[in-house]
């Protein structure tokens, strides 16, 4: 990384040993323009080897006459100034791998309409050294925010992230983090959209934002999709399933009628989807609700709620064996 306004300010001592017996070393922290702190560690260069020899002496760093205050930018580092006179890739690590010394962090970008988006360097640094994206692409430090359209034309992570040498960024999931979704219907229950489920087959441009805007939308009435609205947009029976499929999106439970005259009825929703579609029922027959009123035998054989099928000739009669629906003990 190279961060050609960094000062490193470096106070030479005297020492006329040559060892660090008998001294109080410190850490020396060195506070950068643009790559934060930077801590030097005296202990750490002064560790005594397996046969008691030092690593290096005071004097290998500290041989001028007097204490002085330089100041050294990473340009002269690279010419072999200061702490570049041994990081130069042989003595020591060179210079230019800045995380010897830099700190690198995870950044988490605070997107509006699609949530948090966490850059890392973790995961970039092993595949390439600082320089790739410093100071070319990002200075160090703070950078102002890149929309989308700027990184499709190669600014910011579109230098890489260009389908070449990594991963497009129109494979939006790669970055921006994706969830199912529940939507709270009133008269079915919890509709649940997959976005796992769908990224298998298709990628988020394929509905957002032609279909969807990226954030909160509007709710769309069954008869909307069935116009095209929406996920009708797909599901018509040709590009996927048909929103009249109700089952597929729509949740559906057997139900159980307590009577007080006779023995329960269960109503088995699984035993009649095996022969018919949820339309052959809603919402002519029943409206899309909880609570409907309960229907008496009497009415069902003048062809009311079961007694529209159940008539002898669709299928069983209601005046027919009533244990056929009614529980036995």
């Amino acid at each position: 990384m190279r961060f050609q306004s960094m000062i490193i300010t470096l106070a030479a001592f005297t020492i006329g040993i040559s060892s660090a017996s008998g001294l109080e070393l410190k850490d020396v922290t060195f506070n950068t323009a643009g790559a934060g702190k930077v801590a030097f560690s005296h202990n750490t260069h002064l560790k005594i080897n397996a046969d008691r020899t030092t690593k290096a002496g005071c004097k290998t760093c500290h041989s001028t006459a007097k204490p002085t205050n330089l100041r050294y930018s990473m340009a002269d580092l690279e010419k072999g100034k200061s702490c570049g006179a041994c990081h130069n890739g042989r003595t020591a690590f060179t210079v230019a791998k800045c995380t010897g010394c830099h700190q690198v962090r995870e950044i988490t970008y605070q997107v509006k309409q699609t949530g948090p988006v966490h850059f890392s360097h973790a995961r970039h640094l092993k595949t390439m050294q600082c320089n790739a994206c410093h100071t070319e692409l990002y200075a160090t430090g703070k950078n102002f925010t890149v929309s989308m359209a700027d990184m499709k034309k190669g600014k910011s992570c579109g230098a890489c992230h260009n389908g070449a040498k990594a991963f497009s960024i129109s494979k939006c999931a790669g970055c921006h983090p994706t969830k199912e979704i529940a939507f709270q219907v009133k008269e079915t229950g919890i509709t649940v959209f997959s976005h796992k489920r769908h990224l298998k087959g298709y990628q988020c441009s394929a509905c957002h934002t032609k279909l969807y805007a990226v954030g909160p939308n509007k709710h769309v009435s069954m008869a909307a999709m069935e116009k095209g609205k929406s996920c009708g947009a797909c599901h018509d029976g040709k590009k996927a399933f048909a929103v009249a499929a109700c089952v597929k999106c729509h949740p559906y439970e057997d139900i159980n009628f307590k009577i007080a005259q006779a023995k329960n009825v269960k109503f088995s929703h699984a035993s009649h989807l095996g022969m018919y579609r949820c339309g052959a029922c809603h919402t002519g027959t029943y409206p899309l609700r909880t609570g409907n009123r309960p229907v008496s035998m009497a009415e069902m054989k003048k062809a009311k709620s079961c007694g529209a099928c159940h008539d002898g000739s669709t299928a069983f009669s209601v005046g027919g064996n009533c244990d056929s629906c009614h529980a036995r003990s």
